[in-house]
């Protein structure tokens, strides 16, 4: 059974997650980052953390505080915060979470974290990495495993980005909920303001800890040139697996029963997961090499 927490994230607006627990030592910690439209319980989310938990690690998978989602997972509660989200609330977050671990407000004090992110939670926990190297007032993740993620921040074309700006949002709708949900200008804003800050290539460049990139071959959302585009600029000689035959969410229902055994897709993802984080957590080393 998963335990629930709230912490406060970025605007003063509350991150909810779930903690789950191995039955003996753990060996780390994993922080499970969603992607746009996503939240901690969607399909694959709680069986990775279950899966992470029974492999020795304790996961924390959680909502992003303003991805507009709660602990009912019908709707979108408060879409006015999904208006309001950008990289920096997201990396705040990320950051946010590591913290609790770090000061034992969250399980797992002491032990090395390993950050994993899918889609957008993707280019968040890199930018997390990223932005955080070398900064030794901030925790610093053991190892990074990113998933079907893209290869920038802004994956707008000129037309949508000028409507943006103009109109002030864009009418994102939610096929799950039927809603209309927006992305408001300050997303585009802010990365107009902080070119650098949210140049994701050059920021993966900064990056020193060992980083995996796992990526469906046939997602129709993110095309998987750019786990290729993301290792180039990574440095060292980062790993990419290519999962055949995955789509975005490596062929996962959603919700996906308790009893359903998972695709084929998704256990190539939890076992690469599994041994890459739990070899980040014992032998860094051996994944610098």
């Amino acid at each position: 059974m998963a335990s629930e927490w709230t912490i406060d994230g970025a605007a003063g607006e509350p991150i909810i997650g779930n903690t789950h627990l191995p039955r003996s030592d753990p060996a780390g910690v994993i922080l499970i980052a969603h992607g746009f439209k996503g939240y901690k319980d969607y399909g694959m989310f709680p069986r990775i953390a279950e899966t992470m938990a029974a492999r020795g690690l304790v996961a924390h998978r959680f909502n992003f505080s303003h991805s507009g989602m709660t602990n009912e997972t019908s709707t979108f509660e408060r879409p006015d915060l999904f208006e309001q989200d950008t990289w920096n609330k997201q990396v705040h977050d990320q950051r946010a979470v590591m913290a609790a671990v770090t000061a034992g407000e969250l399980e797992g004090q002491g032990l090395p974290v390993v950050f994993f992110g899918h889609s957008r939670g993707g280019v968040t926990v890199l930018l997390t990495a990223g932005r955080s190297a070398g900064d030794t007032t901030v925790p610093q993740p053991a190892g990074v495993v990113s998933a079907s993620a893209p290869a920038s921040c802004s994956s707008l074309t000129p037309e949508q980005a000028k409507e943006l700006l103009d109109r002030g949002y864009l009418v994102s709708p939610s096929a799950r909920t039927g809603q209309d949900l927006r992305l408001g200008r300050v997303f585009l804003a802010e990365q107009d303001a902080d070119p650098d800050a949210h140049d994701l290539l050059k920021l993966v460049g900064r990056i020193d800890c060992p980083v995996i990139l796992i990526h469906g071959q046939n997602d129709p959302t993110v095309p998987a040139a750019c786990a290729k585009t993301l290792a180039e600029a990574l440095p060292g000689t980062p790993r990419v697996e290519i999962v055949p035959s995955a789509n975005h969410v490596f062929n996962t229902p959603n919700p996906m029963p308790p009893d359903v055994q998972p695709t084929p897709q998704l256990q190539q993802l939890l076992t690469t997961l599994g041994d890459f984080a739990l070899e980040c957590c014992r032998n860094p080393s051996a994944l610098r090499a």
